[in-house]
């Protein structure tokens, strides 16, 4: 797949900078393997669950990276056969039932107008 220019400069930066940047190095390298291995998902998710308890969000998993990802897609009009591809879903089902529940601005615009019906907020004109 194709990367975004702006991140893999994000990503060259980063790079540049880190203790392991050795051309056979890993991207996000262990420093236990001396940049020979990745760092482990089991350590990706307690830093994940570090920073999300310490900006006062509470238990968050990662896979709510890939919720968040659908909904931006969602949210920038990407049809959702592109989308399915993207997330790597093997069936069109799982991005729509699973990763589906998506939440745009033009759907808290339209509750909150529902809302300032039902209590007399203001009055739409047809």
């Amino acid at each position: 797949m194709p990367i975004d220019d702006g991140m893999f400069d994000v990503l060259m930066s980063y790079r540049q900078s880190a203790v392991f940047s050795a051309d056979d190095d890993w991207m996000f390298a262990s420093a236990y393997k001396a940049g020979k291995l990745p760092v482990s998902y089991p350590w990706v998710w307690l830093v994940f669950q570090k920073a999300a308890k310490e900006s006062g969000i509470g238990k968050l998993g990662t896979d709510s990276m890939r919720h968040t990802y659908r909904s931006w897609l969602d949210a920038v009009g990407t049809a959702i056969a592109v989308q399915q591809k993207l997330m790597r879903h093997s069936d069109i089902r799982t991005t729509l039932n699973i990763y589906g529940d998506v939440v745009t601005d033009e759907m808290a615009q339209a509750h909150s107008k529902v809302v300032d019906l039902a209590l007399h907020r203001k009055v739409i004109a047809s």
